[in-house]
C-alpha cells in the first residue's frame, strides 16, 4: 500500500497536542536555545497552546496516528470601516517535508476555508511564508509594516496636551481598553479577546514595558509599548485616538534622550511619521505584512459599507477564484444609494474581469481601484473605475497583531 492510501484528514484535538507543537517547530524552525532567549521553556509552550486546540478549528492529515500536516484557524473578528466581521485567521500551517508535494495542504487549506464560509467568516487573514503561495490560493497583501529609526537628536520637540502619560503593567485593563476604544474607530484593527491578546503577548520580552496617555477625563487614549537595550528605544507598537495623545507619546519617548541613542520601532499603517518630524531625515523601511481573503463574496458584501450616492450603482464583470466555485463565474454587484451591496451571480454579459485577490486588496482599502486598473488588475471601463473609486473609502487597513 502507498503512503498516501494510508492518510486521514481529521481533526486536531487536545490529545495531540504534543504532535501538534512537534510539527510546529520542526517547519518554523524554533530551537530551544530560540525559547530560552524569550524566556520561553518548551512545556509552556506547550501549555500556552492547549487553548488553541480548544477554540481553533485545527485540520490536519494522519499517518495513522502520526500528525504529519496540518492548518489552525483561529475565530477572530476584524473591524473593515465601520462593521465588525468574523475573520478567521490561519495559521499554524506546516507539512513534513518527507510528505510533502502530494497536495495535501491544498485539501487542508480548501476544507479550512469551507469551514470559514459555513461559520459566517467571509474574511480570512494570514501572516505569509511565501507570499507567492498564498497568492495562488487566493490571498493578496492587504498591510504593510513601516520600521523606522530616529537619532536622538531627531526626536521630536515636546508639546503641550492636555493629559499625562504612566508608566503600567503591560497586561493591565486599561491598556486594553486603549486598545478597543482605538480597534473601534480603526480600518482594519483586530477586536482582541483574550485568545487573541495571548497571541499578540506570546513571543515579547520579559522585559517589555508599557506607557499609556490619558485624557483630562482621565480615559485611556493609547499607549506604547517598548523595551531599551544597549541605548535603542524600541517600540514594539504604538496606538492613539486623536493628535494629543500621539503627542504625549512622542513627548514620553523624547523625555528619553539622555539614555538613549536612537528610537527604532514599526507602523502598521500609512502613517506618515517623517513629516510629521521636524528634522524628516529618517530612515525608513516598508515591508508587506498580513495577507487576506475573501472567503464568499456573497457574505462579504453583505456587511460591506460602500459611500452613499444619489442613484443605484451596478457592475457586472466575470470573478475568478482559484480554489472555490462559489466565487467564480459572472456576478453582478448592485449598490443602494445608501451604501447598501448585494451581489448575485448573474446570466449578463460583460467583458469586465477581476479576480477574488484584486477584490480583496481593493475592497479592504490598500490599493485603489484606478491604480488597480492602471497595472491590469481590473479589466473594465474608466466609468467603472470612476464609480468604484468613489464608492470604496479611502483607508488604507492597519494591523499589528501576529498569530
Amino acid at each position: 500500500m502507498s503512503r498516501r492510501k494510508q492518510l486521514k484528514m481529521k481533526p486536531v484535538s487536545v490529545k495531540h497536542l504534543e504532535q501538534y507543537n512537534q510539527l510546529l517547530r520542526y517547519v518554523f524552525q524554533v530551537t530551544d536555545r530560540e525559547l530560552h532567549q524569550t524566556g520561553w521553556e518548551d512545556e509552556e509552550i506547550m501549555k500556552t497552546k492547549f487553548p488553541v486546540l480548544q477554540r481553533a478549528d485545527v485540520l490536519g492529515w494522519f499517518d495513522g496516528d502520526k500528525l504529519i500536516s496540518q492548518v489552525a484557524v483561529y475565530p477572530f473578528q476584524v473591524r473593515i470601516f465601520d462593521r465588525t466581521y468574523d475573520m478567521g485567521g490561519l495559521t499554524g500551517v506546516g507539512t513534513y517535508p518527507e510528505y510533502s508535494n502530494q497536495g495535501l495542504m491544498h485539501k487542508l487549506l480548501y476544507k479550512a476555508l469551507e469551514n470559514m464560509r459555513n461559520k459566517k467568516q467571509s474574511i480570512s487573514y494570514l501572516y505569509p511564508y511565501s507570499i507567492p503561495y498564498y497568492r495562488r490560493k487566493g490571498w493578496e497583501i492587504v498591510s504593510d509594516r513601516i520600521t523606522y529609526e530616529i537619532n536622538d537628536y531627531q526626536l521630536p520637540k515636546n508639546k503641550q496636551v492636555p493629559g499625562e502619560v504612566e508608566r503600567v503593567d503591560p497586561e493591565s485593563k486599561e491598556l486594553r481598553q486603549a486598545y478597543h476604544r482605538y480597534a473601534m474607530q480603526t480600518h482594519g484593527a483586530m477586536l482582541r479577546d483574550d485568545l487573541a491578546w495571548d497571541e499578540y503577548w506570546r513571543w515579547d520580552l520579559d522585559d517589555l514595558m508599557a506607557a499609556i496617555y490619558y485624557n483630562e477625563k482621565g480615559e485611556p487614549d493609547g499607549y506604547v509599548l517598548y523595551w531599551i537595550s544597549d541605548e535603542v528605544f524600541r517600540i514594539k507598537d504604538m496606538i492613539f485616538v486623536d493628535e494629543a495623545a500621539r503627542s504625549g507619546l512622542w513627548n514620553f519617548i523624547s523625555a528619553h534622550f539622555s539614555m538613549i541613542s536612537k528610537v527604532i520601532g514599526d507602523i502598521y499603517t500609512d502613517e506618515p511619521l517623517a513629516f510629521l518630524l521636524e528634522d524628516a531625515d529618517i530612515k525608513e523601511t516598508i515591508s508587506p505584512y498580513i495577507m487576506a481573503r475573501i472567503v464568499d463574496i456573497e457574505q462579504f458584501i453583505a456587511q460591506y459599507p460602500f459611500k452613499p450616492d444619489t442613484g443605484v450603482r451596478e457592475w457586472t464583470f466575470t470573478l475568478d477564484d482559484p480554489m472555490f466555485s462559489w466565487n467564480q463565474g459572472v456576478f453582478t454587484l448592485s449598490i443602494t444609494p445608501e451604501g447598501q451591496g448585494s451581489i448575485a451571480h448573474s446570466t449578463r454579459q460583460s467583458g469586465d474581469r477581476i479576480d477574488i485577490q484584486t477584490m480583496t486588496t481593493m475592497l479592504l482599502g490598500y490599493k485603489r481601484p484606478d491604480y488597480l486598473h492602471k497595472i491590469g488588475r481590473i479589466h473594465c471601463s474608466p466609468e467603472t473605475v470612476d464609480m468604484l473609486e468613489d464608492a470604496i473609502e479611502q483607508q488604507t487597513p492597519y494591523f499589528s497583531d501576529y498569530f
